[in-house]
Formats: structure tokens, sequence, C-alpha cells
């Protein structure tokens, strides 16, 4: 089956991530069905499009939305685009929808595919791998800030049809994205920036401002490398992206080679609008719990698993936990605690 005949694609999770990428296919002419938990949201898109606002091919496209009870059939081509924290749920009510010769795409941050996996079987699972700067601001639109990697390939990195035809989906939203056979290498590399970004996001500075000062990189470089630990550990190389150097986080990897990741960094985040992280925005504006659990956990668990402590990442999770609870400010001081004392 080529894409052509592959029907129209599901975007299950309408928001930064989901929006953005069902934008790019419509403007490249291909049929997008959305589905959405968010009632007021679902409504704009249906009654005015979305708008795609920002810096990066801003837009305003015709959109079809559905609340998830209302959508029906199946689909070959689905993507699962909702906050990690929400993925079981999601996939328990999109696997109904999902055609049995089709496949989901877990445009997600962390190891969903695991999650996806469970419900959907390996072989109709696929991995992706996202870093382009987005937020949902509001029902009917969402900022598309800056480009970033979009990685695509099968869990097992083989080669496979249905992999160069999403590969060329995917390249209808960015020309530079890429299919790769070690997908697990760059989800791994996510979630050790994860780590670094959920401890920007312990302040109210940009995610550049907090790379770039000298202060603060002793405490990111101990949680890279203690993820980048269990990474290794876990048999997984990660691979670098947007200026992120796993290398550099690795035992005995030089000062030069982790000053030079870092400059790297603060340079594509200065290039991108979007000043800080998500997980900040559900902390400093949205008031809501974020994919800390959901993203974290798993290398906690993993490190247990392993007999290999993670407390710095278990720190920055309880930290999380008590921002998110309102017993917490955010504050620089938190990273400074965090580091116990070095930031």
């Amino acid at each position: 089956m080529n894409a052509s005949d592959a029907g129209p694609i599901l975007i299950w999770g309408a928001g930064a991530i989901g929006g953005s990428l069902g934008a790019g296919f419509l403007r490249a002419g291909h049929e997008v069905v959305f589905v959405d938990t968010d009632p007021a949201h679902v409504a704009a898109m249906n009654a005015d499009g979305l708008t795609i606002d920002g810096p990066v091919r801003p837009d305003r496209v015709t959109a079809t939305a559905h609340l998830p009870g209302d959508i029906e059939g199946t689909f070959t081509r689905t993507f699962l685009c909702v906050k990690a924290l929400h993925t079981e749920a999601a996939i328990a009510a999109l696997a109904p929808h999902v055609a049995p010769d089709g496949y989901v795409v877990s445009a997600q941050n962390g190891l969903n595919e695991r999650v996806i996996a469970e419900v959907v079987g390996a072989e109709r699972t696929v991995g992706c791998f996202v870093n382009f700067g987005a937020d949902y601001l509001g029902p009917g639109v969402v900022h598309y800030s800056g480009r970033g990697a979009v990685v695509v390939g099968e869990l097992d990195g083989t080669a496979t049809p249905r992999i160069d035809a999403l590969h060329a989906l995917m390249r209808d939203f960015d020309d530079a994205a890429i299919v790769t056979p070690d997908i697990w290498g760059y989800l791994w590399g996510k979630m050790t920036y994860g780590a670094l970004l959920f401890g920007t996001a312990l302040t109210d500075d940009s995610i550049a401002d907090v790379l770039a000062d000298p202060a603060c990189r002793p405490v990111l470089t101990a949680l890279g490398q203690e993820v980048g630990a269990i990474a290794a550990a876990e048999g997984v190389t990660p691979e670098g992206f947007d200026g992120f150097d796993p290398a550099a986080f690795a035992p005995g990897a030089g000062q030069a080679a982790l000053d030079r990741s870092f400059a790297e960094m603060v340079a594509h985040n200065r290039r991108s609008t979007k000043t800080h992280s998500g997980i900040w925005r559900d902390l400093a504006i949205r008031k809501r719990k974020t994919e800390c659990e959901a993203q974290l956990g798993p290398i906690v668990a993993s490190g247990r698993a392993r007999g290999r402590p993670t407390p710095l990442t278990e720190r920055l999770m309880a930290t999380i936990a008590e921002i998110e609870a309102g017993r917490r400010p955010l504050s620089r001081a938190n990273l400074t605690e965090l580091g116990g004392g070095t930031a």
C-alpha cells in the first residue's frame, strides 16, 4: 500500500506535537483527522480551523476534529501525541481505531513505545523522536517556535516499506526528517536530554540561560551522566541531536567535550522562540501535573532492576512533585539544592 492509498491520518492528541504535525501534513495535501480530549479545542478547530502561530510556517488550516468518544472507523496511519502520563489511557482508547494492517507512531517524549506495544503489539508500533519547539496556547491555537530533530524507525531496526513511506510523510512536515535503524538510541538520547530540561524547569529562567550558566553545569552534567549510565546498562548507545552530544556525558569524557555540547545546546535553544520547556509551562502556567513521573520513572525503575542507583534523578522527581503540589516555588535555589550547593 502506498501513502496515497493509506487513507486519512489519525492524530490522537492535537496539542503542541500533534497539532504541529497534523498542520504540516494538511499543508502537504494529506487528509488528517484529529482527536483531542479538550471540548473547547475540538470545537475551535472545527469552527475556525487550527492556527499555527510563531516564526515557523505560521498558518491556519481547515481541520476536522473529534472527541475520543465520537471518532468512528479504523485508520492505517495513527499518531499518538499525548503527554507521556496519558499514554496508557490514550492507547486503550485509540487501539480499536487502528486497522489490522495499521500502526501507531509514538510522537511523544519518553519510552512510550513500550506501553503502546503492550496494547497493540510491537509489530504495530513505530518509534518516533521529535525535538522541535512547540506549545499549545489555547483552543485552536498551537505555537510552533523552532525546528528540531525529527526521526522515525522500526523498533527492531529493520528497513521496511512502511518506514520508508512514513519517512516520506515526515519529510512533508520537515524536510530534514530522517529514518534510523537505532530509534532506541534516539529515545534514550532524549531521555538524557530530557533530564536536563527537567532540571532547567526547576527555575523561572530560560532553558538557554540555565544551560549557559557555568554554576548550573555540574548538577546538569551529573544528571546526564546518571541517565547515560542507565542507558548503557540497558545496552543502548544514546544518539545525539540538536547540539546534545551524549558521548560528552559518558564516564571519562573530557571537559572540552562537555563545554562544546553545552555551548551547542545553548545555541540551538537561543534560535527558538520557545524559551522554556513544556515542563516549565505545566508548572508555571498551566499548574498541572507534568510528565516527570512518566518520563523519569522508567529510568529509576531500570536502575533499581539493574542494581544501579539513581539518587539525583529521584531527588529531581521529588522536587518536581513538590512544585506540582504547590509546596515549593520555582527558583534557582531548587537547582542549587538538587546539586548539593553546586548550582
